[in-house]
């Protein structure tokens, strides 16, 4: 903890206010005090010494279990609450993001940390504190996210992507996965117009990364590649959670780019998207309705192939999801009850059987199959939920 210069007088002031007016009114006085020369961290200690001097506790915490009534242990954490909210606030006000959150972390309000990240100014200084805010503490991650593909490009975004963001829910997935497919798809067309540019003298007259491409295979010649390789691979990855037409597109665009490379690119994956351009071309087909039944065959056969205990869920996780976005319900459910074996784990790509139950407006059939299995709580729980959908509360 960093000191200014103090002045003499402030600690003769101090000691005096201890010595004729009692504690809690010292407090008071220095609480004042430390607020006015905005030294957050010295206010909050003392807020918390006065929590305790108003309860008539002893003002060193002991470090070990007090014998605190349950009317004072109440006091006490609303007081130290109180206190994070006021100290956080106040040195978000001053420009110190990441501190303040530190603060208001316990309190669990994000909403001023979010609307002081919104109107930060990033610098060379305060980069790293403000993406370990909005990114890593999860506080504003689609903020963070676009900061760090500013700031430290395709390369780091993809690995903390990989590392951290992948096993997100998909819904939060999804904001991010769309800033980087935008970021690598612009990042593309960029090294491709500018190679054509080179090579005819004159900028493409196409619109889009597939047309622009369709009548140049020059551009693939002798091993040749617009973009990391390894980044495409997982950007087309990461974008399988993305729902709007746009992003799907754009996707599928990725996708095209990526079949024309070499055979050295073309990186095999854990099934069903073995063949990892071929199959990704398939799954963003038929999500966007061209020719999906037989995408839906395609992915049926590849989750029927799968050996869930040995190759994880992944291929049958997809199979599912992709009838439940295509508003196959019942399949859905089915498929999830027949090929999700009990008790095996796995990695929530595809809606709960509850969720998958809700939209097929069906619980007895979950009922139905608890039961087989002899599962009293899937029982209960399907039957509970059948209940409230029906509107029956009580």
């Amino acid at each position: 903890m960093g000191f200014s210069v103090v002045s003499q007088e402030v600690f003769d002031q101090f000691r005096q206010q201890i010595q004729e007016s009692g504690s809690l009114a010292a407090i008071e006085n220095m609480i004042e005090y430390f607020r006015q020369e905005k030294q957050h961290v010295q206010l909050f200690e003392m807020y918390k010494l006065r929590a305790r001097a108003r309860l008539g506790l002893p003002l060193l915490f002991p470090g070990v279990s007090e014998d605190l009534t349950e009317e004072q242990r109440t006091q006490l954490e609303d007081a130290l609450v109180e206190a994070c909210d006021e100290v956080g606030r106040l040195l978000l006000d001053a420009g110190q993001i990441r501190e303040g959150w530190y603060y208001l972390r316990p309190v669990g309000d994000k909403a001023p940390v979010i609307e002081a990240l919104k109107e930060a100014e990033v610098d060379e200084e305060n980069i790293e504190d403000l993406i370990e805010v909005a990114l890593y503490e999860g506080v504003a991650p689609e903020i963070g996210f676009r900061w760090m593909l500013e700031h430290y490009g395709t390369c780091n975004s993809v690995t903390t992507y990989e590392q951290q963001l992948a096993g997100m829910p998909p819904a939060a997935q999804q904001p991010l996965a769309a800033l980087l497919l935008d970021h690598v798809y612009d990042e593309l067309m960029g090294t491709v117009i500018a190679d054509i540019s080179h090579q005819e003298g004159t900028e493409p007259q196409e619109k889009t990364l597939s047309e622009i491409i369709a009548p140049r295979d020059w551009l693939f010649a002798n091993s040749a590649y617009h973009i990391d390789t390894s980044h495409l691979a997982a950007t087309v990855r990461f974008a399988r959670v993305l729902r709007d037409e746009s992003h799907l597109r754009k996707a599928l665009e990725l996708v095209d780019y990526g079949s024309r490379l070499d055979q050295a690119f073309q990186y095999e994956q854990t099934p069903p998207f073995t063949e990892l351009y071929p199959s990704h071309k398939v799954y963003f087909q038929t999500l966007l309705g061209e020719d999906a039944d037989a995408g839906l065959a395609y992915f049926r056969e590849k989750a029927e192939a799968s050996d869930i205990r040995r190759e994880g869920s992944l291929a049958i996780e997809t199979y599912i999801e992709l009838l439940s976005r295509l508003g196959h319900h019942e399949e859905a459910l089915e498929a999830a009850l027949k090929m999700i074996p009990p008790g095996i784990h796995t990695i929530g790509i595809s809606p709960s059987l509850i969720e998958l139950s809700q939209n097929a407006g069906n619980f007895e059939r979950l009922a139905e199959h608890s039961k087989e299995l002899g599962d009293p709580l899937g029982y209960a729980t399907a039957l509970l939920f059948a209940k409230r959908e029906a509107g029956e509360n009580d």
